[in-house]
């Protein structure tokens, strides 16, 4: 058996291939045959479900497989300066081709930047779950979590590249919804082809470990080219050289397989770099060639669907309004002939019907925005000085040809798929799969039946919670003054005063035993908040609180303060060697009890539901950051000095989780400040609904913790001992 040692080498998950629930194939058909459209916004509405999985599969097969065997030059072994070199010449490409759609008119300008939104406002997604029990503590996931940090804005979404990106898109007069609004692409315009490159990024986001050479790679490439900091005038918050600094580290630890995986990643991405930027291109010709005529038959499109009952009376060229934009096969040229020749559009003193008629006070005011009411007052102008017509519409096509031939690859079954329905059995296994999630997605509807059980057994404890040696998970009625009572009284009464130092030490192998009973859990530090923060979900001031947590505990980056790191080195202390969590060979380990399964189950269950599950974590969160501190913390780290054992992972939690500024006080106002927004969005009858699911969260941990007071609630029910 292959023991795991640090330093943390792993540059792609050991499996490769992926195992689906048969239902699943014909759900995520369903989702290609509808389009790129229908395919972006299920990967970034979705982070819960086995279909995401499997499209994350199909959208990278179909970039990656068309991409072909290396080229001559990536034989060559180009290393981290060839392919900085190769970067910056197509950049230098890029920034010829788009530098004069900047000072395009502002029509056109806005054009381009709304095109290019569906990929600004996901920057960065690739690494949403780079960092993850499957992949901790590599020493390359930890660079990419400092550069994951710095893009999160260092825990302040209001600092963040995506609302950076945001401001700057407003500033120029581009206001979009949220990426995950059901109409977000169409508000943007968006041509297939923006779609389907949006839809590769949010993929390597679904299957981060699988795909590491790909993410390094396509991650290099965006953030070195900076596509986006050229068209929004912004600054880049990473240097070419701290990008370049990963690249090369990757190089260094992988095989020529793997180095050749993201040379193939390097060439696509940057192809599609080149494919976008010449798609900005073609868009912004086609909105500075639009007549008047043609400018009026887009605002016409756009709106069309949303003409209600209202216009019934309303008749364009003999026709009612209603009937025509009803009508798939509407010509939209004769409906713009027929418009500008109708009695509305006909000039008369004080200016024509339907002018007036969009201004305010008018029947149809607020309807159309400013620009697309200057747009019309200029066409009713033109019609009165009697322009001539120009009703020629010629189709956007910008893009389509790739995107359709895109669109034949992605329909194609992936390499790699297996069809199996999961179940239950071995509670190793069921570990092994929680943990490889990507290639078992199969897993997540047990996941989900093993999370809800635990939160509902949990909920035993709001009565009798108080009995608790370390927790108090008894029900109490929710107010900031009252939650922050019951944690500084868990606190005093639970954890610090009792406290006396150990007047008999047990011995060595005492120690060592019980060390391997807080193992396991200690092995997936903080992954019940691994997924909080995805994108088009880091907007809230609980994300980044919550999101700030789980990247102490990943040292932020730095390798050396890493949870995971800290807890291996422990081990190796006590003389303890097992294979790493994600790896086959774990499933044979016999250095861990095996009825200590449990804990660590539910933990990796609730963390792969952080939307539907997201009050829960909150509640989680709060129990396990206070159980860092106090006697059971201080006793643990006398035994292990007393046999000279490593205490830095006990000494960690015991500064970080600290109640005046740690992890213990932030969790409760990490609470305080969500259900504040709650408040504000919903209303206070919304409040006790989330508090009690919040509550649950922070009861469910109290149930692994308090096993003699479980164990005589529960009489005869099997129950894990932690401590």
């Amino acid at each position: 058996m292959s023991a795991f040692t640090l330093p943390d080498t792993f540059v792609v998950a050991p499996l490769s291939t992926s195992e689906f629930d048969p239902a699943t194939g014909p759900l995520a058909a369903e989702v290609i045959a509808a389009g790129p459209e229908s395919v972006y916004h299920r990967l970034v509405s979705d982070q819960e479900s086995e279909v995401v999985f499997l499209l994350a599969r199909h959208v990278l097969n179909g970039f990656l497989g068309a991409s072909g065997s290396p080229t001559a030059q990536e034989t060559r072994e180009p290393g981290a300066d060839g392919i900085a070199e190769r970067t910056a010449q197509v950049g230098r490409q890029i920034t010829e081709m788009l530098q004069p759609l900047r000072e395009a008119e502002p029509r056109v300008r806005d054009a381009v930047l709304a095109q290019r939104a569906p990929l600004a406002l996901i920057g960065g997604c690739w690494l949403d779950s780079v960092s993850q029990p499957a992949t901790q503590p590599a020493t390359v996931v930890n660079q990419l979590v400092r550069h994951q940090f710095v893009w999160r804005g260092e825990g302040n979404p209001r600092r963040s590249l995506q609302q950076l990106r945001t401001r700057a898109l407003e500033g120029t007069g581009v206001f979009l919804p949220d990426v995950t609004a059901q109409d977000f692409l169409r508000q943007a315009q968006a041509r297939p082809l923006t779609s389907w490159h949006g839809a590769y990024c949010l993929s390597l986001a679904k299957l981060s470990a699988t795909f590491l050479p790909e993410v390094v790679g396509t991650h290099y490439v965006m953030a070195a080219l900076g596509v986006d900091e050229l068209l929004l005038g912004t600054r880049p918050l990473l240097t070419e050289a701290e990008l370049r600094a990963t690249l090369a580290d990757y190089l260094a630890l992988a095989s020529p397989q793997v180095r050749s995986r993201l040379y193939a990643a390097v060439t696509r991405t940057l192809a599609m770099e080149m494919e976008h930027g010449k798609l900005l291109a073609d868009v912004a010709e086609w909105h500075a060639g639009l007549s008047l005529d043609a400018q009026v038959a887009q605002i016409v499109a756009r709106h069309a669907p949303f003409a209600g009952k209202q216009h019934r009376s309303v008749r364009v060229g003999g026709r009612p309004l209603t009937e025509r934009f009803a009508d798939p096969d509407s010509d939209l040229a004769a409906f713009i002939a027929d418009f500008r020749a109708s009695p509305q559009m006909k000039s008369r003193e004080g200016g024509c019907r339907f002018v007036r008629a969009i201004k305010f006070g008018g029947p149809m005011f607020g309807i159309f925005d400013e620009r697309e009411a200057a747009t019309f007052q200029r066409w009713a102008e033109a019609i009165a000085a009697g322009d001539p017509p120009d009703i020629e519409l010629i189709p956007n096509t910008a893009g389509d040809d790739v995107a359709h031939a895109l669109a034949e690859t992605i329909r194609a079954t992936p390499p790699g798929i297996q069809s199996g329905t999961a179940t239950r059995d071995d509670e190793r296994e069921f570990l092994h799969r929680l943990v490889n999630i990507e290639n078992f997605p199969n897993t997540l509807a047990i996941a989900r039946a093993n999370a809800e059980e635990g939160l509902a057994r949990a909920e035993i404890l709001f009565e009798h919670g108080d009995k608790g040696i370390l927790t108090d998970a008894s029900w109490f009625e929710y107010s900031p003054s009252a939650l922050n009572e019951r944690v500084d009284r868990i606190y005093w009464d639970k954890l610090v005063n009792p406290y006396q130092p150990l007047t008999e030490l047990p011995d060595r192998d005492e120690v060592v035993f019980g060390q391997t009973t807080f193992a396991l859990g200690s092995m997936i530090d903080g992954a019940w908040a691994h997924r909080i923060g995805a994108t088009g979900r880091y907007t809230r001031r609980s994300d980044g609180m919550l999101y700030s947590i789980y990247a102490d505990e990943m040292g932020r980056g730095d390798i050396g303060k890493n949870h995971i790191t800290l807890i291996y080195q422990v081990l190796a202390s006590l003389g303890i060697k097992v294979p790493h969590l994600r790896d086959t060979a774990f499933l044979d380990q016999d250095e861990l009890p095996d009825h200590l399964y449990g804990f660590s189950l539910f933990q990796l269950s609730l963390a792969l539901f952080p939307d539907s599950l997201y009050d829960e974590i909150l509640g989680y969160n709060l129990g396990i950051e206070m159980f860092g501190l106090g006697t059971m913390r201080m006793h643990e780290m006398q035994k292990l000095r007393h046999h000279g054992f490593d205490v830095a992972y006990e000494e960690a939690h015991l500064s970080i989780d600290n109640l005046s500024a740690g992890h213990a006080r932030q969790s409760a106002e990490i609470v305080i400040a969500y259900l504040h927004d709650v408040e504000k969005v919903s209303g206070a009858d919304a409040v006790p609904s989330h508090w009690r699911r919040i509550w649950r969260g922070y009861a469910s941990f109290a149930y692994f913790v308090e096993h003699e007071l479980v164990a005589g609630l529960t009489r005869n029910e099997p129950v894990d001992v932690v401590i």
